[in-house]
């Protein structure tokens, strides 16, 4: 090949401006005597370029690290494995099927949960930045990144409160008597007392249409909530308060100095609950009427799995349980070195997680079973609380009718709960303070750690008011589940169809020199897209006015949440014109396909290893070879 044509066809993709002009000065300069190879001449102006100019390089800033590879596993553990592995796992199985429900959810996770963790963490991890700059990929989908940190921050406001309602348990865990086995004089007839001793009425006729002690506990006492929100949310409880301003100040202290600090505590947060775990499922097992709960759980009912509900379940669990498309992994994996051998935390990972949600299952219907036994039920299914019922309502009864040491396991049960929040809590925390680290690198952690800990103890006071759950369970709904499907939708689309399957193997082939089977792909580009795509119809077509405990709520708390929800997927629209819009040339078609391609600096953020990725990514397209149409070349080529 003649230099001429060397020199014309050496790409000046992803170089900023200054590399165009120094590079294009040297090739004015250089004067040749004779014809070189072509990728021999390529090599040597790059690395004058980088000798001479090496300060205007992208890295900018040093990125924070892990301090060991391990701490990334243990991070993701604690993230995925959270409270809704202990206690909405076995309720949403129970819900749909049972045991039935095991084979659509592990459906679910070969071809949704799996593919699309591992696609994050590659994401994270290939370009070191957070996930607002990992949408340099596609930057007309930033709005993608900019929508999931939206979802990510409302769900720490409320997952806080919830580690809240679980502090007040432990802390009255330590009481001489359990305080939701006795009934208060004010809960009047109604309350069935749930001690030890068994349910405990005066009047027999009311047994069946009473409440539980545990149940007007957790009602009356620590939640003070009202039949509906006719007048209004009410005021905060100062006993709550003081639980949340605990959950935030062990937030804030474990965010301290940033993934060091809670790198080394992800040790703790992910081993300790399987301790408690397996404690548990001990004494679960040795419980009167134990076996019958658990064989209840997993006991199939076949005809669920025509049902489209049972899958639309198991997606969403699977969803929240791995928390994928929340923008949590891809800042994770981007603290990883740059040729981690990721792919086998991923299987790690997304095993474990499936796992304990089945141990979890295993445990609480153990104990559900032994409170049907000790009540002379025989529908297990009527002593189940739903959702956060399940674990203050349901188990605390379960509990208090342990005849050794009630307050010992109480303690253990939520104080497992606590770790399990806390682990998945630092995640989103994390997420949403490296957004602004990466923004503004003169921060220092600790500041962010207590700034974001301030704003999310003062948006946590509404759940903290009487009608906090009503206000939780809309913003649950509004606010992440169905903002975070549509913006996991656009996130598989960018990087699968605009950046292409074909090239993310290519780029996961340069860091990790490991060939992508056809399983990833074709999960990648149909399988997972598509079975989110039907989830999202399912959604809409079968939507109903949100209702709390059978309750509907007022028309302006409707229009809260779907202001709640446009303000997450405006992102989307608005993020994509204003990339359109910062494009240089003319007319706006040009801008759109510009905004369509990575940016000039997307690639490892180190110098050299960018240096390398530029000749790998000239060396492919040099011998690129299409095979068959776009779509098959995409996901085989």
């Amino acid at each position: 090949m003649h230099c001429s044509s060397c020199i014309a066809r050496r790409s000046y993709i992803n170089m900023d401006s200054k590399q165009f002009a120094k590079l294009k000065r040297m090739d004015d300069s250089i004067k040749l005597t004779k014809e070189k190879d072509c990728a021999v001449y390529t090599t040597e102006v790059l690395e004058m370029d980088n000798s001479e100019d090496e300060p205007e390089q992208p890295m900018a800033t040093e990125r924070d690290t892990w301090g060991k590879g391990v701490e990334f596993l243990f991070s993701c553990i604690a993230l995925s494995v959270g409270l809704g592995n202990v206690w909405r796992f076995p309720f949403i199985a129970l819900e749909n099927g049972g045991g039935a429900f095991l084979i659509p959810y592990l459906v679910v996770l070969l071809l949704v949960g799996r593919p699309i963790y591992y696609l994050e963490v590659i994401m994270g991890q290939f370009s070191s930045r957070g996930c607002i700059g990992a949408f340099d990929i596609a930057p007309i989908f930033k709005g993608v990144a900019f929508g999931q940190v939206y979802s990510t921050a409302l769900a720490t406001t409320y997952y806080a409160c919830i580690m809240a309602l679980t502090i007040r348990y432990l802390v009255v865990s330590f009481s001489e008597v359990l305080p939701w086995t006795y009934c208060l004089t004010e809960w009047g007839a109604q309350c069935l007392a749930t001690g030890a001793t068994g349910f405990n009425s005066s009047n027999t006729n009311t047994s069946t249409q009473g409440k539980s002690s545990a149940e007007l506990y957790f009602t009356q006492t620590v939640l003070r909530e009202p039949e509906s929100l006719d007048e209004g949310l009410g005021t905060p409880s100062w006993e709550m308060v003081m639980c949340l301003l605990v959950t935030w100040i062990i937030i804030a202290l474990t965010l301290f100095k940033g993934i060091r600090s809670s790198g080394k505590a992800s040790y703790f947060l992910a081993l300790f609950p399987y301790v408690i775990m397996l404690i548990l499922l001990v004494r679960a097992l040795t419980l009167p009427g134990a076996w019958n709960g658990i064989i209840y759980f997993i006991q199939p009912q076949w005809s669920q799995l025509l049902n489209p509900h049972v899958w639309y379940a198991a997606i969403t669990q699977m969803f929240f349980s791995l928390a994928i498309c929340f923008g949590t992994l891809v800042m994770y994996a981007s603290f990883n070195d740059f040729n981690k051998r990721v792919h086998k935390d991923v299987i790690i990972v997304t095993t474990i997680d499936s796992f304990t949600s089945i141990l979890a299952g295993c445990i609480i219907f153990g104990i559900l079973g032994n409170l049907a036994y000790e009540t002379n039920v025989t529908d297990i299914s009527k002593v189940v609380k739903g959702g956060a019922g399940l674990a203050f309502i349901s188990y605390p009864e379960a509990i208090a009718k342990f005849k050794y040491l009630p307050q010992m396991f109480a303690v253990l049960f939520f104080f497992m709960l606590l770790v399990l929040g806390i682990g998945s809590n630092i995640g989103m925390a994390s997420c949403v303070i490296n957004v602004v680290k990466d923004r503004f690198p003169h921060l220092q952690h600790w500041q962010l750690a207590i700034g974001a800990s301030v704003v999310g103890f003062l948006c946590g006071l509404v759940y903290m008011t009487p009608g906090g759950q009503f206000v939780l369970n809309l913003v649950d709904f509004y606010g992440c589940t169905f903002i975070a499907l549509v913006m996991a939708i656009a996130e598989l689309f960018a990087i699968s169809w605009i950046y292409g399957v074909k090239r993310v193997c290519s780029d996961i082939e340069f860091m990790l020199n490991v060939k992508t089977g056809f399983y990833w792909r074709i999960c990648w580009a149909i399988m997972a897209p598509g079975l989110m795509f039907l989830v999202l119809i399912y959604m809409l077509v079968s939507y109903e006015p949100l209702t709390y405990k059978g309750v509907e709520y007022p028309e302006s708390a409707y229009m809260a949440g779907w202001l709640i929800w446009g303000l997450g997927v405006a992102q989307l629209p608005f993020w994509a014109l204003y990339t359109i819009y910062q494009q240089p040339g003319h007319g706006f078609l040009t801008k759109f396909r510009l905004a369509l391609q990575p940016t000039k600096d997307w690639g490892p953020r180190q110098p050299q290893q960018l240096q390398a990725y530029l000749l790998h990514r000239q060396k492919v397209m040099s011998s690129k070879q299409r095979r068959g149409g776009f779509f098959f070349d995409n996901i085989f080529g």
